[in-house]
């Protein structure tokens, strides 16, 4: 059973990295195949594969969905871990998407590579977010996560721009919308007051000044 119940309504930081710390995305097509199924894998309905449902939209034959399992507010993608802030939105919806997630982009990068067994680290991680200044706190934490590592390697640099930091601060007009941001933004008068927010928040949590002792853990190599 897990420590942290999920609470449709609730919002929580979900994440996980490679076994072993291995590397889990080792090129751009194993970034774009991840990001694809965040998005494919969010539906209340049974669906096959990222492919099938893309070959499905480009004849007009898939339905448009019913309903998501979760709502994304901010993630990142890093070279061996990633992390989501999101809300469940229907019962058991992170667990439904996690299971599908986790296996399809297994599957698909272990074909790809010719290994078998698994890929990320045993079931994911979960912390309920539980106040309101701890939702920002994590926003800011996964919005600049790349900030947090020292990103050097070319593995590093095609993950580097893989976070929900553009969609928050570069908003281009006619650019598809990820994430669900109000619940963030919405608490500043304009974008930028945000950015200075975040930026000062981070700074905070890697010299352990905030009170939200839960982040230290969040510092996955």
């Amino acid at each position: 059973m897990r420590k942290t119940p999920f609470v449709s309504g609730e919002y929580y930081h979900i994440y996980n990295r490679g076994v072993d710390k291995r590397i889990t995305f080792l090129d751009e097509a194993d970034v774009q195949r991840f990001y694809d199924s965040m998005e494919e894998f969010n539906t209340l309905e049974p669906i096959g594969s990222i492919y099938e449902n893309a070959f499905a939209k480009r004849l007009g034959s898939r339905t448009s969905k019913s309903g998501v399992l979760v709502n994304f507010i901010a993630y990142c993608v890093n070279p061996n871990h990633f992390h989501f802030l999101i809300r469940q939105e229907s019962k058991k919806g992170i667990e439904k998407f996690m299971q599908r997630i986790g296996t399809g982009y297994t599957k698909y990068f272990n074909n790809k590579n010719k290994r078998s067994g698994a890929l990320f680290q045993g079931k994911f991680k979960s912390i309920h977010v539980n106040s309101n200044e701890y939702l920002l706190y994590v926003s800011a934490y996964v919005n600049l996560n790349d900030r947090v590592h020292q990103f050097g390697s070319p593995t590093s640099k095609l993950v580097k721009s893989k976070s929900s930091w553009k969609e928050y601060i570069k908003r281009e007009s006619g650019e598809k919308q990820f994430c669900t941001k109000d619940i963030i933004l919405g608490q500043f008068r304009n974008v930028a007051e945000y950015k200075e927010f975040a930026l000062s928040a981070l700074e905070s949590i890697l010299e352990g000044k905030t009170q939200a002792k839960e982040l230290a853990i969040f510092l996955l190599e």
